[in-house]
């Protein structure tokens, strides 16, 4: 496998290490990141629900049993490929076993919202021409954006930076589902401040929810080069520049 800047967090590496506490951080951390695709790739697939959500749990919890991921080899695909062939693979073989784990047979038993993420489902099926391989992507770049969000909820509350964080709420991320965007104007009389200040704090917010977005990518990549790959993919250039 190819090294890893010891410098960046990759919770792929972790996942992989002979350190029990170590491995259990590293793959609860990718199972985070990645149950959301692999329940609605499955539902996605005409799977039934209740079967979707066990196979789920099921996955995850064999995958830690059994090292799935100890194989991963960053040079020959990317992560999230290699992660749904691994599921793919799985879900032939082993949907009795599955169904077991889940109900305590493995060692890793996740607490996922499977009620939440059967509500965002119609959004992926009504899509005109679904194709299941670009769900399964959209739905790992949701969970990357959602993980740098709730990291930057978390750095906002510890620097006494709420203020910034409601601009950002409300304006990139209420503001595009809304009938009307708000303006800078409108979120400065909202909040009672001055508009420079509307502009300070949304600039302020933007580059943290970048750099905690890296972050959050740099996590599920198990070297350099993918790193770099995803992040081309995701913002279109380099990242750091």
């Amino acid at each position: 496998m190819t090294a890893f800047p010891a410098t960046r967090y990759s919770a792929v590496r972790e996942a992989a290490s002979a350190d029990p506490d170590t491995r259990r951080r590293g793959f609860e951390a990718l199972a985070a990141a990645y149950w959301k695709a692999v329940y609605k790739h499955l539902r996605f697939k005409g799977m039934a629900r209740e079967d979707a959500e066990d196979l789920t749990q099921g996955f995850f919890a064999r995958a830690y049993e059994k090292g799935f991921f100890d194989a991963y080899d960053p040079e020959r695909s990317r992560f999230r490929t290699f992660l749904r062939v691994c599921l793919d693979g799985f879900v032939s073989n082993e949907r009795a076993a599955a169904r077991t784990l889940k109900r305590g047979g493995g060692q890793l038993l996740l607490s996922l919202d499977f009620e939440g993420a059967e509500g965002e489902l119609g959004r992926v099926v009504a899509a005109p021409n679904p194709d299941p391989d670009e769900a399964f992507r959209r739905e790992w770049v949701r969970a990357v954006f959602a993980q740098a969000v709730e990291s930057l909820r978390r750095l906002a509350h510890e620097l006494g930076k709420e203020a910034a964080l409601a601009v950002f709420e409300r304006y990139d991320l209420e503001g595009p589902d809304a009938t009307t965007k708000p303006t800078y104007a409108d979120l400065a009389q909202q909040l009672g401040l001055p508009v420079t200040q509307v502009t300070n704090y949304l600039a302020w917010a933007r580059r943290e929810f970048r750099r905690l977005a890296i972050d959050a990518l740099a996590s599920q990549c198990g070297s350099e080069e993918e790193f770099k790959a995803e992040a081309r993919d995701l913002f279109g250039a380099d990242p750091r520049r």
